[in-house]
């Protein structure tokens, strides 16, 4: 591949930690995923933050927390404006695991590192894609390069990226997948990924082993059956909107047997945006495993129009389901939201039972757990928000009142402006004026001096704040409002049904916060755990064993590793050396080092004066064109006669090809791309220029043989020369004399005897070169 390729982990380079990686193909940069875990680490952030103008594009894989979390955070707070793409699902999911990750924190502390508005903003910019949909880039930087979404497996419109340069070889990008089919999804696909120039992978289940599906499912329902004929709770710990689906799925099923005894018991989904989860998986059974869409075409039944499953959305909702229970909440890691609050709720009590389905990022609670499954007592930090009263609240007024008078006749003046425009029919005012009537602070005990300090100040009465609400409309008429046809007992679905809707985000909360002035308080406790803490795995990645076969199947020339643990990646490396990767290369990033991807190390990015390209001689290949160039290295900067350019320089020496086929391990500490030959760094700014060499200092250079040509295209070509040929097992064989087959690594063998046939026949394979 004649680009070239660097890359750089801000974070899951050689740690368990979320993946986020830029990718830069030749001047193109690509935002590989941009997770983030439940401890909320600024470190990697603030690595990521001085390369956010230069980011062109973003790729993400799945819906999670973990590979889109900081997504909010880099649209609202450091001003990401490029192009995003992922598929359908991942957005509309993605989107529920952002608004659950939210409201479950601004419910018991100030969270501030985003807003709902940023939620929306964010994902409004997504570009939405279907599986094998070929896409473009448009930008000047992006000409030439192509991305397809392939499926992962691993939830619900997960993906494995693949990026084309010019039609060339491939970049895939494939983290968290599953080869398994599962009773939603189906396995994953690298039909359409075979043999590319490089592969990204993560080795986070390298050396895991996984039970069996049937003696995994069994356990669950020996778990359940025994916690709850004790009389026991039971909190399964899962994702909001991506594992919970096949889980969910699962348990209704066991439900509806009538010989599992577990009809009489309660089965519970609990987390805040539940509804919307539900809802919209009906609506994505294309996206989901052929089973289902064949039962869903034939039965029109579809799996998740639950019998058992009841929904939840608070904690006091879950209070009047009837006990023992099983209880699906969010999230998995048990670092906040109602996982949390439970698991304080019920690990004293021994007859109840906590199943933890992700081993989740280090440092989380669920993994301390994982690690260490019968804790006597654990320290918890709790946090929870407390209504203002007596002294405290008396003083917060008194602080309030001030500020307002600071900003009073501001405000109060530039709604004046505003109002006087409302009639307008632009869409664009009336949004201005919502945003600032949400925005203001108003005081109904106005002193009457302010008033008359207002200049064209029409009303003379206090009034109350108001906002007379226009009604909307378009072509089809005006909008219908859920709430006009809302079921009584359904008013608290078809509530938190309106984050799905795009509401605003003073309505969000006015569903389900109280507007009481509160502060926020944290403790530590200290828990004695007698319940029994059981780890099922319900992860749905593939196990190392698979990684390992798939690999040797998709057969890449160079492999990029990347989420696991230094000591087992190396080890890993070691052992695939000679049984997975075949003459290619293993690279191992390290965190926020800049990762040379190059397969040709002889191509640099360099100016070309005017005058020197026009005394080129080029030759065509394929779309291109391309010369030699005998030139000398000058790192003086050039004037805008110089065109940017990238060139192949060959050095006088160059590999064998025993060099060739051995494993070059690549941990990323040296860049040869960012040193000069006198050992100095180049600044990205110094980029060095081509000069012509005099005449009588080129040397004669061994020829270069460009082009790949097909076996099969070059059957049909010496047919045409008068050569019979025919395939055998992939080797041409021309006159009965002369085979021409290739080898691992791509290149095309001639042997057979020194006859006029065996020179015809190579004189036939030159003509399908551009030899330089």
């Amino acid at each position: 591949m004649t680009s070239i390729i660097k890359m750089t982990a801000f974070s899951g380079a050689d740690d368990d930690g979320p993946p986020c990686y830029m990718l830069q193909v030749d001047e193109f940069k690509f935002l590989l995923d941009c997770g983030w875990d439940a401890s909320f680490k600024m470190a990697p952030i603030e690595n990521l933050k001085r390369h956010i103008p230069q980011i062109d594009a973003v790729l993400i894989s799945h819906p999670d927390t973990l590979h889109l979390g900081a997504l909010p955070y880099l649209v609202g707070k450091l001003g990401l404006k490029c192009p995003m793409y992922s598929t359908v699902p991942v957005n509309k999911m993605g989107q529920l695991f952002m608004y659950d990750l939210y409201l479950s924190h601004d419910i018991n502390e100030d969270f501030d590192l985003f807003s709902l508005d940023d939620i929306d903003v964010a994902f409004e910019r997504i570009t939405q894609l279907k599986y094998n949909q070929s896409c473009y880039l448009k930008s000047s930087s992006g000409s030439g390069l192509q991305i397809t979404p392939l499926p992962a497996g691993y939830m619900i419109g997960g993906t494995i990226w693949k990026i084309v340069k010019d039609g060339e070889e491939a970049i895939v990008y494939g983290v968290d997948y599953n080869h398994k089919k599962e009773r939603h999804l189906n396995g994953c696909s690298f039909e359409h990924a075979v043999r590319p120039h490089l592969f990204i992978t993560d080795t986070y289940n390298a050396y895991y082993s996984q039970t069996k599906r049937v003696t995994r499912d069994e356990e669950l329902y020996n778990t359940l059956i025994k916690t709850l004929r004790n009389d026991g709770n039971v909190l399964v710990c899962i994702d909001t909107a991506g594992r919970v689906l096949e889980v969910s799925h699962l348990l209704d099923q066991l439900w509806k047997n009538q010989d599992s005894g577990l009809t009489a018991y309660s089965l519970v989904m609990l987390n805040r945006v539940a509804y919307n989860v539900i809802d919209f998986a009906k609506s994505q059974v294309e996206w989901m495993s052929e089973k289902i869409m064949k039962a869903f075409e034939s039965q029109r039944t579809n799996p998740f129009q639950f019998k058992f499953l009841q929904i939840c959305h608070t904690l006091q909702e879950l209070a009047k389901i009837p006990e023992p229970k099983v209880v699906l909440a969010s999230p998995c890691d048990l670092e906040y939201g109602f996982t949390r609050d439970l698991f304080v709720q019920w690990c004293g009590n021994p007859n109840n039972c906590i199943i933890l389905t992700n081993r989740s990022t280090p440092g989380s609670l669920a993994r301390t757990l994982y690690e260490n499954p019968n804790p006597k007592t654990i320290s918890l930090e709790i946090k929870r928000k407390v209504k203002l009263e007596g002294r405290e609240l008396d003083e917060m007024k008194e602080n309030k009142s001030l500020n307002d008078d600071d900003d009073y006749t501001y405000d109060d003046v530039k709604l004046e402006e505003l109002d006087a425009s409302y009639d307008s029919d632009s869409g664009e005012e009336e949004e201005r004026v919502e945003t600032l009537w949400h925005k203001n602070k108003f005081d109904l005990h106005v002193r009457h001096e302010k008033i008359l300090n207002i200049r064209h100040f029409k009303k003379a009465q206090y009034v109350y704040p108001f906002r007379e609400e226009k009604m909307k409309f378009d072509a089809y008429g005006t909008f219908v409002d859920p709430k006009l046809f809302a079921f009584a007992d359904g008013q608290n679905a078809m509530n938190n049904a309106k984050v799905l809707k795009g509401r605003k985000n003073t309505e969000i909360k006015g569903c389900l916060y109280t507007a009481d002035v509160h502060k926020c308080i944290r403790s530590t406790e200290t828990l004695e755990i007698q319940s029994k803490i059981v780890f099922i795995d319900f992860e749905g990645r593939s196990d190392g064993e698979s990684i390992k076969s798939i690999i040797s199947k998709v057969k890449p020339r160079q492999l990029i590793l990347v989420r696991g643990n230094k000591k087992n990646t190396t080890r890993l490396v070691d052992e695939w050396q000679s049984h997975v990767m075949q003459g290619g290369r293993v690279l191992i990033p390290r965190t926020n080092e800049v990762l040379d991807a190059t397969t040709d190390r002889h191509i640099y990015q360099v100016k070309l004066k005017d005058s020197v390209v026009s005394a080129l001689k080029f030759s065509h290949v394929k779309d291109v064109e391309i010369t030699w160039l005998d030139a000398q290295l000058d790192m003086t900067k050039y004037q805008s006669d110089t065109t940017t350019t990238s060139i192949n320089i060959k050095k006088e020496k160059r590999r064998d090809d025993s060099d060739n086929r051995d494993m070059d391990v690549d941990d990323g500490s040296n860049d040869p791309m960012d040193v000069d030959d006198d050992g100095r760094d180049v600044d990205d700014d110094v980029m060095p220029a081509l000069v012509p060499l005099a005449p009588n200092l080129v040397e004669k250079h061994s020829a270069i043989f460009i082009n790949i040509p097909r076996l099969s295209d070059f059957k049909q070509y010496v047919i045409s020369q008068g050569v019979q040929a025919e395939m055998s097992g992939g080797v041409l064989i021309c006159n009965n004399k002369v085979a021409v087959k290739k080898n691992e690594l791509g290149m095309i063998l001639l042997e057979g005897t020194v006859c006029d046939d065996y020179y015809k026949v190579r004189q036939c394979l030159y003509e399908q070169f551009i030899i330089l």
